[in-house]
């Protein structure tokens, strides 16, 4: 397979996996989060930039580079890495999400989902077989297989028919990747809050032997206590021999919570999106840096974090630069929400491997001022 998983260690206090997932672009030490480069570029970030950070992988959206600039054109640029200048790996989702968000804009049938682009309104076809071609033009790493994503809440009857369909284009991903000997495809697991759909779904796509599982249709408006059931009773479903995937998730709690509940890799446009706004994630929890009262506070934005950001800049000039619309200022709090959120993984893994992971959360939490899981970021 072109993708792999290396099994390092069992945490003894939390049940938490640290490992290794090895790519054709290089290795991913797990726990990970990896940061969102949607549109083929990590907004306001370099390449460069998430190298020296640490950054082992990146993640780039299938529907938003069909649309723009196309994945033709990418794969005359000779695919993905060399169009962007990343030689790590890339996961690319499937464009499901993306497409389903478009509630008013789609229509889904067994062949797949047409719909209008947001850019300028044309008609579009979004296919298994389609999707597929679309990522072995992109030549990522880690591809997903085109899925339907229901909404949160949705009835029982409707999520079992939208995961069985979702099953079935697991299928015709498997029969259309044309690139199996450089290419990992992984499988989503759906089922929404019903324990008996995501046994269903988990049992019928790990008979397929994906190379890695993904757990989909989490985070997406649920309370998280509920998103921790279910991953508590889906995670003990999936291999234990290959890379387990939670969609979406990037706040620092559901980070330490998904990793004890045997998550491998994660994935989130929070850290990047609340930064262009102002708001930081720092060792004592979130900061808000347009608020006045950091108008004369020319200290770092976290006294304990080591990265350009906070080596460089104290609050008050990026507080200004915030204020006056300067790119420059998102460029540093986005920088730094990374850099906290890779930290943050670098951490994890160490308790890990001292096996303290659950003392780590508590004492993270504590300074955070997380001590309810659902308060979330």
């Amino acid at each position: 397979m072109a993708v792999t998983y290396e099994l390092l260690k069992v945490c003894k206090q939390s049940g938490a996996r640290l490992g290794r997932v090895h790519t054709p672009h290089g290795v991913i030490e797990t726990p990970a989060f990896m940061p969102v480069g949607t549109q083929a570029t990590v907004k306001t970030m370099s390449p460069e930039e998430l190298k020296t950070m640490d950054a082992h992988i990146i993640l780039s959206n299938t529907y938003h580079l069909f649309l723009r600039p196309g994945h033709d054109l990418i794969g005359r640029a000779g695919g993905l890495h060399k169009f962007m200048n990343w030689d790590r790996p890339i996961l690319t989702d499937s464009g499901g999400f993306q497409v389903f968000s478009l509630s008013e804009m789609r229509k889904i049938t067994e062949e797949g989902v047409q719909f209008r682009s947001h850019l300028n309104g044309d008609k579009m076809f979004l296919s298994p077989e389609k999707a597929m071609e679309i990522q072995n033009a992109l030549g990522s790493d880690i591809m997903m297989a085109f899925d339907e994503c229901p909404p949160y809440p949705a009835e029982h009857a409707y999520v079992k028919q939208s995961l069985e369909r979702t099953t079935r284009w697991a299928e015709r991903c498997l029969e259309s990747h044309a690139r199996p000997h450089d290419q990992g495809l992984f499988a989503i697991v759906q089922g929404g809050m019903y324990e008996d759909l995501r046994i269903q779904s988990a049992k019928d796509l790990t008979s397929m032997d994906f190379p890695g599982y993904a757990i989909g249709g989490l985070s997406v408006g649920e309370p998280k206590h509920l998103m921790y059931q279910a991953l508590e009773y889906t995670v003990p479903l999936l291999p234990t021999g290959k890379p387990r995937y939670l969609m979406g998730v990037g706040s620092p709690d559901a980070l330490l919570e998904g990793s004890i509940r045997g998550i491998d890799m994660f994935d989130c446009v929070l850290p990047t999106r609340i930064a262009r706004n102002g708001t930081t994630m720092t060792s004592e929890g979130r900061l808000v840096i347009r608020n006045a009262k950091y108008a004369e506070d020319f200290g770092p934005l976290d006294p304990k974090c080591s990265c350009y950001t906070c080596t460089n800049y104290s609050r008050a000039y990026i507080r200004h630069l915030m204020k006056a619309d300067e790119t420059f200022g998102m460029r540093l709090t986005t920088y730094h929400n990374l850099h906290f959120l890779l930290q943050l993984m670098r951490d994890v893994r160490q308790a890990i491997t001292e096996d303290r992971l659950l003392d780590f959360r508590d004492e993270f939490f504590d300074s955070y001022g997380l001590r309810d899981n659902d308060k979330g970021f």
